[in-house]
């Protein structure tokens, strides 16, 4: 699988910028690039039913995509939202109705992978092997990784600063 970060896609979009050989509309460019990292509420669950549906088709995934569908394969209980891109476009996932928001689940797990692959915080990959080899789950160790980052995204909310990465590598070490 072609894992691409952030940084190349940048690069490439830089790139494709300063080529006087590709015409590109640098409005729609701006749109999309700001779309791709900060998306809508509706932009990711139609990205998440959309992929499911390729996937379950058969059709050809971006890498992205196949990372996502591998995701939503081990996770059963969000098939059938997934199959359903309407109801999950209106459907509220709230802490008071005790449903797992599978989008914003879904989404924690590509967003570590993403911090695995690239290493960063800088020693979250060599931690969440030690813990998928403790576990003997890769899943099960996103999981528990998950809960980690959830709490320092949410103290960075409240205390309106940016994430304390060594908070969070430290909470991840205690998992160990």
């Amino acid at each position: 699988m072609v894992a691409m970060s952030a940084k190349h896609v940048i690069l490439i979009v830089l790139i494709a910028l300063l080529s006087p050989f590709v015409p590109i509309n640098t409005k729609l460019m701006v749109e999309k690039y700001v779309a791709l990292f900060n998306p809508s509420r509706e932009e990711v669950r139609q990205f998440f039913c959309t992929t499911w549906q390729k996937h379950t088709d058969g059709s050809l995934l971006t890498p992205l995509e196949m990372l996502a569908s591998q995701w939503m394969e081990l996770h059963p209980e969000f098939q059938a939202i997934l199959s359903d891109p309407s109801g999950a476009l209106e459907q509220e996932f709230t802490p008071e109705k005790g449903i797992t928001n599978p989008f914003l689940h879904l989404s924690m797990h590509l967003s570590i992978s993403e911090q695995i692959s690239i290493d960063q915080p800088p020693g979250i990959r060599q931690i969440a092997n030690a813990l998928s080899k403790k576990l003997d789950s890769e899943h099960e160790a996103q999981h528990q990784i998950m809960e980690c980052l959830g709490q320092v995204l949410w103290q960075a909310q409240r205390d309106a600063s940016a994430l304390d990465t060594n908070t969070y590598l430290e909470s991840l070490r205690k998992l160990l």
